[in-house]
């Protein structure tokens, strides 16, 4: 049975984390009620004495339950309630007719700060900024643009929510490149998005500079970062596309994989358990913790949307937000690699906790067209 967030604690990090500072933020309170649609939006109340600010989030297709970024940016949300006292609705958005009625709820409710989760949410996110100065919102995983061809945009009440995860998958696919037994390792994502491209952009990197440093020749299925081409799902939902694009990967020899796909990434964990000797490389929280497929994890590039969540609705309860974005890097913290369950050499854990310095001081540039 997957593990939820409404389970009565988080289970802390058990394995090694290569962070650049601090450990990642323990969420281990339950939430305070149940999730709403757009037709049915209660306010939560965090408990006697709580404030009058009302912080609001929206899901992306998948679910707050989704063992993904949605789950993540809900655990944001959950620590906000618990710490800083204030009021906290939710809305879980089926499929993208949602989006708009979803956003125009949450503005008709009132809320302080609106939240939405993923890139699919851009437009009504951005047209409930424009149409509300005196609100706050947020965007995870975009930025906010006009025009055509668009160009970006800064809005003085909402800010995005972005993450340089292009470095900590770099560190993930170093790994791979060190662990694989095959020689070839893959990655697929669920659209031909930024936030998902980035992730791919930095696997393919990692691998190169594996290859590089220990004169191997490690092969990357799945996506050329060249011309910014490659495997997709074509969605978030279909677990079983993920199954299958991960039995051709395996049928063409690859032994680790990293699908970049929220739920469909559990569909090609399922299809490495069924494999053996597979492993998965887990995107956006750890997925020894997150999923029920720990024992297959060799890593997981964590992003941590609920770190950036929880600063966003702090700021704005506090009266200090503004429009700049909060980007997670691996200097603060906001993205990380995760070790998993294999036995990883100490010799490659040193390699990668050097680049990882590298490029934190600058001295190794992960580049991607795909950078927020």
């Amino acid at each position: 049975m997957k593990k939820s967030i409404y389970a009565t604690a988080l289970a802390a990090v058990a394995t090694l984390t290569l962070a650049a500072c601090g450990d990642a933020p323990d969420d281990t309170t339950e939430p305070g009620g149940e999730e709403t649609t757009a037709a049915e939006t209660e306010t939560e109340a965090a408990g006697d004495g709580a404030s009058d600010f009302l912080a609001c989030l929206i899901s992306d297709q998948g679910g707050w339950d989704d063992q993904s970024f949605n789950q993540s940016a809900m655990e944001g949300a959950v620590r906000a309630e618990a710490e800083l006292g204030i009021q906290m609705n939710n809305a879980e958005s089926q499929s993208d007719a949602d989006f708009g009625p979803n956003v125009d709820a949450m503005v008709q409710q009132g809320c302080d700060i609106t939240i939405g989760v993923g890139f699919l949410l851009e437009d009504p996110i951005q047209g409930a900024a424009e149409g509300n100065a005196d609100l706050a919102f947020g965007l995870v995983d975009a930025t906010f643009s006009e025009g055509d061809p668009p160009a970006p945009v800064e809005l003085d009440n909402a800010k995005p929510i972005i993450f340089n995860t292009a470095e900590a998958a770099y560190l993930g696919g170093y790994l791979a490149a060190g662990m694989t037994q095959t020689g070839t390792v893959a990655t697929f994502g669920g659209l031909p998005i930024p936030s998902v491209s980035i992730f791919m952009d930095g696997f393919v990197d990692g691998v190169a500079k594996y290859n590089e440093d220990n004169g191997t020749d490690v092969q990357v299925l799945g996506w050329d970062k060249e011309a910014q081409d490659g495997t997709f799902s074509g969605g978030f939902e279909d677990q079983g596309q993920g199954q299958a694009l991960t039995e051709q990967f395996i049928a063409q020899g690859a032994d680790i994989i990293m699908p970049v796909a929220g739920p469909v990434g559990l569909g090609a964990a399922a299809a490495a358990e069924n494999a053996g000797n597979v492993w998965i490389v887990g995107v956006d929280s750890d997925w020894t913790q997150s999923t029920d497929y720990g024992d297959i994890t060799l890593a997981s590039v964590v992003k941590e949307i609920g770190a950036g969540v929880f600063e966003t609705i702090k700021e704005a309860s506090e009266g200090t937000f503004s429009g700049t974005p909060y980007v997670g890097d691996l200097e603060n913290g906001g993205v990380s690699l995760a070790l998993g369950s294999a036995e990883v050499p100490q010799e490659l854990q040193d390699q990668i906790t050097a680049i990882q310095e590298q490029i934190i001081s600058g001295e190794i540039t992960v580049e991607t067209v795909n950078a927020p």
